[in-house]
């Protein structure tokens, strides 16, 4: 069946390829690109860019070379107000947000999406290495380059209009592929890090921001080791850049274990102080029926990070995953996303972490 596709370029080689195999499969597919800063300048370019004038010219040459139509969709307000802010606005709150999760969830299949069933697509097809089959999102066949975890916040009726041609091969192959079929960016490198922080300082952009408050660093139990320029600036896990006066008593490196807002206070301590055993995971998003009692499965907890088995139950709106083993350095803001195998069964955001078991 030929599909009205709308194929989401971001000027990087996924992407490209994503959209010449649409075409090839016969549908009839449109080009766009998302512009997603009024300020293109301001955000990164070259080999750790993404979503710059760069990447929308290298867009276009690659519709050109399809064959396609390609048009560019101002969403600078919307990724502003629903990704940058949010992500300032998290890390104030102590937690540690995922852009690209939030990107996928608020702009590709949201803002977007609705705005190309609006005007009569039937499909957005995107270069995520993930699969969609039969109304079951799987991972994609390159462990090292899956991306099932980013797209689990979305909701099962947004992944019903969404095509993943590239779920199937290899990163390799897929360079391999934009080479024969004449694709500049087949080389292109990949984009690393948050666009929107131009130089890669997190600390300094979420300073600007935020400004300036002091605060005490402290131990376990209580004791000052230190002071921050601002407790937004640490995340759950971090040892370097720490600013620690007192070196502990044993010699060993400290971690961040904690960060307050409330009272602007990080904690640290040793490294095993990390581990967790439980989670409690809010706004869950179900891909197939909530369990109706304890569901033994996998859970991953940052993007490309270990899986882990664990049980989950449903707890009113939260979800409370048990591990067999503990995990370190949990963040609060992140996603807890839930498999079976490869298959993926949900996600939650990370609300709370404990360590149960001793």
């Amino acid at each position: 069946m030929t599909l009205r596709v709308l194929a989401a370029m971001s000027g990087g080689v996924d992407s490209a390829v994503a959209a010449a195999r649409a075409a090839e499969a016969g549908h009839d597919v449109t080009g766009v690109h998302m512009a997603l800063s009024s300020n293109p300048q301001s955000y990164r370019t070259g080999a750790r860019g993404c979503c710059t004038l760069e990447d929308s010219r290298d867009a276009r040459r690659a519709a050109d070379v399809i064959g396609i139509p390609f048009y560019v969709w101002d969403l600078a307000e919307r990724f502003h107000r629903d990704v940058v802010e949010d992500f300032v606005s998290e890390y104030a709150a102590g937690r540690t947000p995922n852009p690209c999760l939030r990107c996928n969830e608020k702009i590709k299949f949201a803002a977007l999406l609705d705005r190309a069933l609006a005007l009569g697509f039937d499909a957005v097809c995107t270069g995520h290495y993930a699969r969609w089959d039969g109304g079951v999102l799987r991972r994609g066949v390159d462990a090292a380059k899956d991306q099932s975890y980013v797209l689990a916040v979305c909701t099962p009726e947004q992944l019903a209009h969404a095509m993943f041609p590239l779920g199937d091969t290899t990163k390799a192959d897929i360079r391999a592929e934009a080479q024969r079929r004449g694709l500049q960016v087949a080389d292109k490198p990949d984009s690393h890090d948050i666009c929107f922080i131009a130089d890669g300082d997190t600390r300094r952009f979420l300073a600007e921001r935020l400004g300036s408050a002091p605060g005490p660093i402290v131990d376990q139990d209580g004791n000052t080791v230190g002071e921050h320029e601002g407790a937004y600036a640490y995340t759950v896990g971090q040892r370097r850049g720490l600013r620690i006066g007192t070196p502990a008593p044993d010699g060993r490196p400290r971690y961040v274990l904690d960060v307050s807002p409330v009272t602007n206070t990080v904690t640290v301590g040793p490294r095993e102080a990390l581990d967790v055993d439980e989670i409690v995971g809010e706004r869950p998003v179900w891909l197939s029926e909530p369990p109706a009692g304890p569901l033994p499965c996998q859970v991953q907890l940052r993007a490309h990070g270990e899986v882990h088995d664990c049980v989950a139950e449903t707890e009113g709106d939260t979800v409370r995953i048990k591990l067999a083993r503990p995990a370190r350095g949990v963040a609060a803001g992140q996603a807890a996303v839930l498999y079976d195998g490869d298959r993926v069964l949900g996600s939650s955001t990370i609300a709370t972490t404990a360590r149960v078991a001793v």
